[in-house]
């Protein structure tokens, strides 16, 4: 028997309804904000995401579906959404005499070969948020702002940020020599991929997932301290912004985000579940150099991406009311060819006028079909007779309360819209 790969899900019935109800809660936030929807392709070059999410990342180092295609061009299925949604944006020349920023968001599979695990695939869907072409702090608050209340919205509670900066690039490199100066004499304590990020790219040791306990991390420098004015007077006016808009945050100054691309503001998303304690659902920031390190002008941005599969799982822990509609509104019975007829049109009128609608498929008999009523317990029953179509009437039976009435085929739409 073939089996879906390891890390993979199908999702079907009421899974699928989960996501369809989260799905429409994003998309009405996101318009609200004025961002609109974009896609981009499922595998792109290999060399977009080696340079736009960094080749010391475990990402790229460790996590890729990388392979060569039949024109012997490395292709890497996307493992998250910001290198894209950039390649997009410079490639149409979005950048060209900008008036207003551009605000998109995405809500697509994404691809990284790790060990799977509760709300941590292979094959994950991500949903994202970026905004091009603004460098003021009203940017980091309008998508920290839609980040906040989204989670709000999906009915989490305890929903927290942690929040941190690594400033511009001088404070970033002040920082990065300190820290280097810091972890020199006991780097050799740390794990071997921690030895390896030492020479080069020191700020991912703040991210290590084997010593995250470790007290020569936990002692670490803090980014705050190495600071320029610029960038402190920057970080603690967001502050401001976030106290002003009641945003529930912390800080955090040993946080530092998994991609290289990233500097001033950076910030993860948190949310207090029952049976998971506080778990991570997303997380994003300020990433100004991007856009031109992936060879387009130097255009500021800011962005997010949401753990979806993990914010599905955090919201089942949390006894959310997924607000969905599992059952069905009508089903028709039938059982002669005539009958049947009546029942083939019926259930298409009804549907296009948004009734959910089943009927018969197998031929069964009057018995057998009440046996599919109990199993599938529609809202209301119609059945339907010959003797009865000849007047052009049906009888129409409320399945809860058992009571019968004969109505006009013709009145059937309206009785219906009355009642469900």
């Amino acid at each position: 028997m073939i089996t879906k790969p390891k890390g993979t899900s199908d999702i079907y019935g009421l899974e699928a309804k989960k996501r369809a109800y989260v799905d429409e809660i994003l998309k009405n936030v996101c318009e609200s904000y004025n961002y609109n929807y974009v896609e981009t392709p499922v595998f792109e070059a290999s060399e977009l995401f080696h340079r736009g999410v960094g080749e010391t990342t475990d990402i790229v180092s460790k996590e890729t579906y990388t392979f060569l295609d039949r024109g012997n061009r490395s292709i890497t299925l996307r493992p998250e959404g910001t290198a894209g949604i950039v390649r997009w944006f410079i490639e149409n020349k979005l950048y060209g005499n900008m008036t207003e920023p551009v605000k998109v968001y995405y809500n697509s599979k994404m691809y990284r070969y790790e060990r799977p695990q509760a709300g941590r695939y292979r094959e994950f869907t991500q949903f994202g948020i970026e905004l091009l072409g603004s460098d003021d702090i009203f940017a980091d608050i309008d998508v920290i702002s839609l980040v906040y209340n989204t989670y709000l919205l999906l009915g989490l509670k305890g929903v927290k940020l942690s929040i941190n900066t690594l400033g511009d690039k001088e404070s970033r490199e002040n920082y990065k020599k300190a820290l280097v100066d810091y972890l020199k004499p006991n780097i050799k304590l740390l794990c071997s991929d921690c030895q390896k990020r030492f020479n080069n790219n020191p700020l991912r040791i703040l991210d290590c997932k084997v010593d995250i306990d470790s007290d020569i991390l936990k002692n670490a420098p803090s980014t705050y301290d190495y600071l320029n004015e610029e960038s402190k007077k920057r970080y603690e006016k967001i502050k401001d912004y976030l106290d002003l808009l009641d945003i529930n945050y912390e800080e955090d100054f040993s946080l530092v985000r998994g991609l290289d691309y990233y500097d001033h503001l950076i910030f993860e998303v948190y949310a207090d579940v029952e049976g998971l304690g506080g778990i991570a659902l997303g997380g994003g920031g300020r990433y100004n150099n991007l856009v031109e390190t992936l060879g387009g002008p130097s255009v500021p941005a800011v962005g997010f991406a949401m753990g979806y599969d993990r914010t599905i799982l955090a919201m089942d822990n949390s006894n959310v009311n997924f607000d969905i509609k599992d059952e069905i509104d009508v089903f028709i019975m039938y059982v002669s060819d005539t009958e049947k007829e009546t029942a083939s049109y019926l259930t298409q009128d009804l549907r296009l006028n948004g009734f959910i609608t089943e009927t018969d498929m197998f031929g069964k008999s009057l018995k057998a079909q009440f046996k599919t009523v109990n199993r599938i317990n529609p809202k209301y029953l119609v059945i339907l007779n010959d003797k009865d179509l000849k007047e052009n009437i049906v009888t129409v039976k409320d399945n809860l309360t058992k009571e019968e009435e004969k109505i006009k085929i013709t009145e059937l739409t309206s009785y219906l819209f009355e009642r469900i």
